[in-house]
């Protein structure tokens, strides 16, 4: 049987076709000037939307301020639980904030006492409402009771934050060798909070939306510094975090206390930090013990605020 052979190729191939001459040739040195431009184009862009639209969008109807207080059910009755979040919410309506009122059991705490609940109930909320710019935690044993004062204006505005910073302000007064820094912008400012006679006070204070606060309360929260058994728990593991990190004393801002943080018993508070009306915020910090009933401290200033803010 006899197989057809593949039929041989031609020794005279046709000739190549000849290039579309609809375009002009470009020589390589041009393609790469084009390449060039193009990216530097692309460059002069990135940086211009950066600049005048690239921020980030934060969506419509978003509040500027969360206002976070833990709150203690088993302790307080339901009438003291609900006057605290009234309060907040009254105040909340009308600059449109919004509040988070987590409760001390809400949070793992593996022993510690009840009054590290604070820093896990911030930190969730800066996921919670991750594109509101100021979360501000005020205990529960306290009350706003000017209505009229905004944390933009009264304390976070640039200018206005700047005017109020302690500089060289020892941690832990009267004779700590950390002391805060003295040219903090009032832009670069995460972390505002005040001082009493006895070193920080935490029972009011304001964190800026962003990696560094999460990387403040995550610090803070640590297992180990909450292993230490400082004598005042939380506010002993700030002093010591605040005064051995320079990342988180570097971004830090004492305010005078009265600012946010005014107290009802003069012995507790700073040089000038006793409540007196019109004052923003007053707090009964001490209160709870055997020898102090914070409802009955609460009671003359829950009708005050009642009164004040009806009026406005």
């Amino acid at each position: 049987m006899h197989l057809a052979l593949p039929s041989r190729k031609s020794s005279n191939p046709p000739p190549y076709a000849t290039r579309s001459t609809r375009f002009p040739l470009l020589r390589r040195s041009r393609v790469q000037a084009i390449i060039i431009f193009a990216c530097a184009v692309g460059v002069i862009l990135f940086f211009v939307s950066s600049l005048f639209g690239g921020s980030e969008r934060i969506p419509s109807g978003t509040p500027p301020v969360v206002i976070v207080t833990v709150v203690d059910e088993d302790n307080y009755n339901k009438e003291y639980i609900e006057n605290i979040k009234e309060n907040r919410i009254e105040y909340a309506k009308k600059h449109g904030y919004t509040t988070f009122f987590p409760t001390v059991k809400d949070y793992e705490l593996n022993g510690s006492p009840s009054t590290w609940a604070k820093v896990p109930a911030m930190r969730h909320a800066l996921t919670k409402f991750y594109y509101s710019e100021y979360i501000w935690y005020l205990d529960q044993n306290s009350l706003i009771m000017n209505p009229d004062l905004t944390i933009e204006n009264h304390i976070m505005d640039p200018k206005r934050v700047e005017s109020l910073m302690i500089k060289d302000q020892p941690i832990v007064p009267p004779d700590s060798v950390i002391k805060t820094w003295g040219g903090l912008k009032g832009n670069q400012v995460q972390l505002v909070l005040s001082q009493d006679k006895e070193g920080l006070s935490q029972g009011s204070f304001i964190v800026r939306r962003g990696d560094w606060s999460k990387f403040f309360l995550d610090t803070w929260f640590d297992p180990l510094y909450r292993s230490y058994n400082f004598q005042k728990a939380d506010t002993h593991a700030l002093e010591h975090i605040v005064q051995w990190h320079p990342t988180i004393l570097s971004k830090l801002m004492l305010i005078p206390q009265r600012i946010m943080n005014a107290y009802t018993k003069e012995q507790s508070a700073g040089e000038t930090g006793t409540y007196k009306d019109g004052d923003f915020v007053i707090r009964f910090a001490g209160c709870g013990g055997s020898t102090r009933d914070c409802v009955k401290e609460a009671e003359p200033f829950s009708k005050q605020w009642k009164t004040v803010f009806r009026a406005r």
